[in-house]
Order: structure tokens, then C-alpha cells, then sequence
């Protein structure tokens, strides 16, 4: 079965997996294709315009379906072009050149034409990249300094660490290669690849990454934004015959692995590189992609289905997201947490909500949306169409984990289970994303109002079944018992489940359940929370700062540590206490500034920084390694005098670095603190109080 494509010239190189080695076909005749829409008399002058292009190869009228609502296909042209390079430019030139001046804006409608060049040949060719035999890698680690030094003489090749003069480093990496003839390299950083290619030129030696010379770069990198985060893309390169995948790019891979990301690729037909650099959002619209052209429905480039009119009643019911019960802040003893079983596409499947099913007209069969009046006719949906198998699949890996398969399969199943889990996580919210293909805001509105009366119907039925309601949000629900004997949980979930027609969960069982008050305002932070599981020594926490990505490995072990008091003894001035030990070590200068390192995301060139952050001085310092860090990216640093306003304020997590700002660390401790205590009443200027008293520390801190 053939793995991954190379664009080689006029060429095309297919290579496929066999039991004993790996096959090239080269393939000449391949020509892409998009499609254009519009009047008859559009088209006619449009085809005889493209024939004289030389990026054109061919032209036919075919018959295809424009929308998912269309009973009937439309006359559109096929405009097959020479090269793979050439669809997105002549897209271009079709609708601000050909269309502008002579026509009104949108007289050309055009389809098929954004699609990653191996996905658009699979899909044009019927071809499905899953490999039928296993792939074996290849992995190559550089070091974040390394690379931006240019500096091949330590690098690790597949998890060994290979030193020397860079001669002799690419020798081994050349004999290393030759003797595995891997599949795929698996890559530190995409940027590795034209390193290995410019050193091994100066060199004069004959290094070939691919099972073909050279190696080419497919895009340049990107900064991006995404749900009002700052994201960065790096550069891709592609080597013949092999699959790269960088593990700095790839937040699939970081998932799910390779066996999660060829899942991915079966349902998508989206080859194995093109999936790995690939966000969640897009596998999920290759997904939808295959489905839609099964079903005889071509592409849009761009989205022209506007919302629909809403009156200010209902504008004001739908413009609503999930429901949300208030935490009650303290700490709570014997909590159940129950949710429902991938809640929001399992409502899309249930109740048939599908871009072509949501407000519509036609004289089906009709259901109407709670709260907003919407109707849903009965004809089988898109969206439930490629969720619904997604749902029974990972139902069934779920099914067979609980079995206690061997290890080997367990991990192959935990990698499919949690690949499927993010596809299933941005199934719903896509709906409300305005470039989706197949998104529309009603469907978004009807989910949730849809959810909303779930989260209301199960606590009835648990209200009324002796449980009381801690906390609610989306599609988990934590309760404690109201009265003496509650019908046991297990039963009510069962109960809720026949009602609703969607599984609710049992979940967790905790001794006890933390909800954390909001800093500097009423009421309980919605997601930050954390409980001990019964009849087990772990915590499930959420929110607080041993879950964030930026604080240090020091102040996230002690953060742990004083749960563990919290739990021991559940006072806080006993944490306080414990507190107080840890700020001891602090100050004295024992801790590993290794441990003490800091990773933020950059948000904005250096330039665009009016304040003088932490981040600036570490982009400063990397700045002064020649290292360029770009919106998007991460910093990663030690704060050595948090009273510094220059390059002096941090240490990059690289540099030699024997000191660090007690102070600075000492506010992050009682930060954490303020987290574990703040439930019980404290608050950080009370935690400060306490610190500096003279009262004399109980065995209890030092347990």
C-alpha cells in the first residue's frame, strides 16, 4: 500500500510497503484538478480563456452537487493543470483576474482547490495511504542550541548519543540509515533536516536522507492565531521516500504516536507526513472532505453560506454556550464525579445535527431544538455520517483496553483511543469556527441548547435521587449525598442514561474535592479544582499550577507536597507549616536551578513588547545566541534577579546558571500555597501573616 508521495518535476513517485522491502512507481500521467462554478455564459467565456493558459491541461464539463443541501448536481468545469504547483495560482488568477472587471465579485465559485498536494492525490486517485505493514523509524535529535549554532559534533540517533567531529557524526548517521532503511525519521525539529543536507555539501560527502538524493522545504514557517492563542508553525520539509515527522511540529504525535496518527490517516486518506503536521481542526475536515465527495458534494474554497436571520428572542436563547452550575468553593467530603460519554458529538449523532439538517423546510419528518425552535428534519446528516463511526470505534478500543489486552496492544489501543479523543473534542466547536467547510452556527447552537437541557434533566433525576450538586460544566457533573442512603450512584447514572439516551459516566469516587474561589473576585473558578480518589494515591487536579505549562518542576513538586499535608491533615496551617520548609530550602540556595526553569509562550515579536517582561529579557538572551524565537514559540528560563530590567533578569535554560532569585521563587511557592489553602478561607496575605510569625513549627510539618 503506498505510505507517502513525492512531487519530483513532471513526476510523481508513488512508494508503497511490502512484507520484505519498500516499491517505487513512478506515475507521468497525473494531472490535478479543481472545478469552478457559475452562469453558463460565465463558464463558456471562462473555457475559452483557460485554453490558451499553459497551466492547463484539460477542460470538461461535469455534473457535481455545490452544497450539502442541493437536491440536484450542477454543470460545473473541470479544469485539470499540469503540475501540482499550479492549482492554487491559477485559483488566484480565476478570481482576480479573470472574474475582476469583466464580472460581478462571486460569479466564479470554486472548489477542490486548498487541499495538501498527497491528500488531493490520494483522494483524486482513489488511493488509501494506510500502510499495510508496519513502518519502522528513525529518530534524530539535535539540541535547541545545536541547531540554532549549526553545530553537528553531539546528536542523538535513535535515543543514542553519537560525538565527534561533525565528519565523522554524519558518517554514523549515513551507516545508520543504510542499515535500517527507515520509513519514517522521526525529527527534533523540521530544521534538522537542511542542517544535515548543508553541512553533508561542505563536507563533500554523500549523505542521502531520503531513499532518493536531496531533500526539499514544502512551507516556511507560520505564525498563527487560534481561539485567541498565539501559534507557530515551523517550517516542513519533505526527504523522497521517507516520512518526516517533526515532534516539534506535530501536536497529534505528542497525542497518539504513530499508531494513533495511522488511524488518522485511514479515516482521513490524508497521508502519514501530511497528518502529522496537521492540526486536529484539519484531519477532522479531511474526514469530512472524503465524506462530502462520496456523497457527490464538491469543496468550496471559500464558505458563502451566511447565518440566518434570528429575531432578539431567539438571538438571545441561541447566543448561549454550555450550562454551568457554580462551584461551591471549600472542600468537600465523598464526592462523586459522573459525565457523559463524549456528550457533544454523541447529541450531533443522536439528534441527526448536520449543516443540512438544521433549520430546514422540507416536508420530512421534523424534531424541534429545545429552547430554540429549531427544526431538524430526518434525512441521515453529514456530520452524524463521519462522527458516528469515529464514536463506535472508540467505544470498542475502550471496550478491549478494559479487558487487559497485552502490553504491546494496549498501547497501540491508548494511541488510537486518545487520537480519536481530540478529533471527537473539536467536532463541535468547528461548528461555530467561521472557515470551516462543513461549519454552521446554528448547528453550534443547537448542540448546546441540547446540552444544556441534559445538564438539567440529570440533576433532577440525581436531586431527587438524594444527591446534592457540587459543581457542574459542559458535560461532567460532581455531586455529594444529601441525604443519609442516596440511591447509589451507579443506579442514577443508569436512570439518567435511559432518559437521556446518552451514557452517563461514573467517573471518579474522591475523599475529598477542592473547588478553588477566582482570585480577586466572588464566586468559584470555574476549572480550577483538585480531590484525592478514593482508595488511591493520586490526585486529579485541574487549573492550578502544577497543571500549567509554565511552572517550574520545583514548584510543582512542592505544590504536590503540600496536597499531601492538605490531605494528612486537612488544615491550613498546617500546609502553611509544610509551606514554610520548602521557603527554607529556597533561601538557602539548595535548589537545582535546573528545576527551577520557567516556559512561556512568546506572544509577539521582541519589538512589539512595551513592558519589561520576563519574556523580553529572555528574548533578549536569545537574541544575543543569534536564536530568533517567534510568536508562537516558547521560552524557556531561570529568573536570577527579578530586579534586573535587561538581559541580566533570567538565564536561558541552556546557559551555565549557579544562582536564582529566592524572592522571585518564594512568591511562586506561596502562589501554590494560596491554590491549595484558599479553598479553606486562606488567602495569600493571610498565608504571608502566618509566614512571618514566630510560631514554632509542629512535627506535622515535617511529615
Amino acid at each position: 500500500m503506498t505510505f507517502t508521495i513525492d512531487f519530483l518535476g513532471d513526476e510523481v513517485v508513488e512508494w508503497r510497503k511490502t512484507p520484505d522491502t519498500v516499491e517505487a512507481t513512478r506515475v507521468t500521467e497525473y494531472r490535478p484538478r479543481l472545478y469552478v462554478a457559475g452562469p453558463v455564459d460565465a463558464r463558456e467565456w471562462l473555457e475559452a480563456r483557460l485554453r490558451t493558459d499553459p497551466k492547463v491541461a484539460h477542460i470538461a464539463t461535469e455534473q457535481w452537487r455545490l452544497d450539502l443541501l442541493a437536491d440536484a448536481p450542477d454543470s460545473v468545469l473541470r479544469v485539470d493543470v499540469e503540475r501540482i504547483d499550479d492549482v492554487q495560482p491559477l485559483a488566484r488568477e480565476l478570481r482576480h483576474t479573470h472574474e475582476r472587471g469583466r464580472f460581478a465579485p462571486g460569479t466564479f465559485r470554486l472548489f477542490n482547490v486548498d487541499f495538501a498536494p498527497q491528500f488531493r492525490y490520494c483522494l483524486e486517485r482513489g488511493i488509501d495511504p494506510t500502510p499495510k505493514y508496519p513502518l519502522s523509524t528513525f529518530s534524530i535529535r539535535l539540541s535547541e542550541k545545536a541547531l540554532a549554532d549549526g553545530d553537528l559534533s553531539h546528536i542523538t540517533l535513535n535515543g543514542e548519543d553519537v560525538k565527534g567531529a561533525e565528519s565523522a557524526v554524519l558518517q554514523a548517521l549515513r551507516h545508520r540509515l543504510d542499515r535500517a532503511d527507515p520509513d519514517v525519521l522521526v525529527v527534533s525539529n523540521g530544521d534538522v533536516i537542511p542542517l544535515l543536507g548543508q553541512k553533508a555539501d561542505e563536507l563533500d560527502m554523500d549523505l542521502h536522507l531520503g531513499r532518493l538524493p536531496g531533500w526539499s522545504q514544502l512551507a516556511g514557517e507560520n505564525t498563527y492565531q487560534s481561539y485567541g492563542q498565539v501559534g507557530f508553525s515551523a517550517a516542513r520539509y519533505n526527504v523522497p521516500g521517507r516520512v518526516v515527522l517533526d515532534t516539534s511540529n506535530s501536536f497529534l504525535w505528542a497525542k497518539s504516536s504513530l499508531d494513533g496518527l495511522l488511524d488518522l490517516v485511514s479515516r482521513s486518506w490524508r497521508p502519514l507526513q501530511e497528518t502529522g503536521w496537521g492540526s486536529i481542526g484539519t484531519i477532522l475536515t479531511s474526514v469530512q472532505i472524503r465524506e462530502a465527495l462520496a456523497r457527490g458534494v464538491l469543496i468550496p474554497w471559500n464558505k458563502w453560506d451566511p447565518e440566518e436571520f434570528k429575531d432578539v428572542r431567539t438571538l438571545h436563547a441561541a447566543d448561549r454556550g454550555g450550562f454551568i452550575f457554580e462551584p461551591r468553593v471549600g472542600l468537600h467530603k465523598n464526592v462523586y464525579e459522573v459525565d457523559f460519554a463524549s456528550l457533544y458529538p454523541t447529541i450531533i449523532c443522536r439528534h441527526n445535527i448536520s449543516p443540512e439538517t438544521v433549520c430546514c423546510s422540507c416536508d420530512r419528518e421534523h424534531t424541534v431544538v429545545p429552547e430554540l425552535g429549531y427544526e431538524l428534519c430526518d434525512r441521515p446528516g453529514f456530520l452524524p455520517a463521519t462522527l458516528q463511526p469515529i464514536l463506535d470505534d472508540r467505544a470498542q478500543f475502550k471496550a478491549r483496553l478494559a479487558a487487559n489486552p497485552p502490553e504491546a496492544e494496549r498501547a497501540s489501543l491508548e494511541a488510537r483511543v486518545s487520537a480519536l479523543k481530540w478529533i471527537l473534542v473539536t467536532c463541535f466547536g468547528y461548528q461555530g469556527y467561521r472557515n470551516a467547510k462543513f461549519g454552521r452556527i446554528e448547528c453550534h447552537e443547537a448542540i448546546n441548547a441540547y446540552a444544556r437541557d441534559i445538564l438539567l434533566r440529570s440533576k433532577v433525576h440525581l436531586e431527587e435521587a438524594g444527591w446534592e450538586i457540587v459543581h457542574g460544566i459542559v458535560d461532567s457533573l460532581w455531586a455529594t449525598a444529601r441525604d443519609v442512603e442516596p440511591t447509589p450512584i451507579e443506579e442514577v447514572a443508569k436512570t439518567v442514561t435511559e432518559d437521556i439516551g446518552i451514557r452517563l459516566e461514573f467517573e471518579n469516587h474522591y475523599d475529598w474535592v477542592c473547588f478553588v474561589p477566582k482570585r480577586g473576585a466572588p464566586g468559584g473558578a470555574l476549572t480550577k479544582y483538585f480531590g484525592k480518589i478514593a482508595d488511591e494515591d493520586a490526585y486529579k487536579i485541574r487549573g492550578i499550577e502544577a497543571r500549567q505549562r509554565s511552572t517550574p518542576a520545583f514548584v510543582r513538586e512542592v505544590q504536590y507536597d503540600l496536597l499531601d499535608t492538605l490531605d494528612r491533615h486537612r488544615d491550613a496551617a498546617t500546609v502553611c507549616d509544610r509551606l514554610r520548609q520548602h521557603l527554607r530550602v529556597v533561601r538557602r540556595g539548595d535548589v537545582d536551578p535546573n528545576s527551577l526553569v520557567i516556559r512561556k509562550r512568546v506572544s509577539k515579536p521582541l519589538a512589539g513588547y512595551s513592558q519589561r517582561t520576563h519574556t523580553v529579557s529572555a528574548l533578549q538572551r536569545y537574541a544575543q545566541h543569534g536564536m530568533t524565537r517567534n510568536p508562537g514559540q516558547d521560552v524557556r528560563y531561570v529568573v536570577v534577579n527579578d530586579g534586573a530590567r535587561s538581559a541580566e533578569r533570567v538565564r536561558l535554560h541552556f546557559e551555565k546558571c549557579d544562582d536564582y532569585d529566592a524572592d522571585y521563587y518564594e512568591t511562586l511557592l506561596i502562589r501554590a500555597a494560596e491554590s491549595v489553602v484558599s479553598p479553606l478561607g486562606w488567602n495569600r496575605g493571610r498565608i504571608r501573616r502566618y509566614l512571618r510569625g514566630d510560631r514554632q513549627l509542629g512535627l506535622s510539618a515535617f511529615d
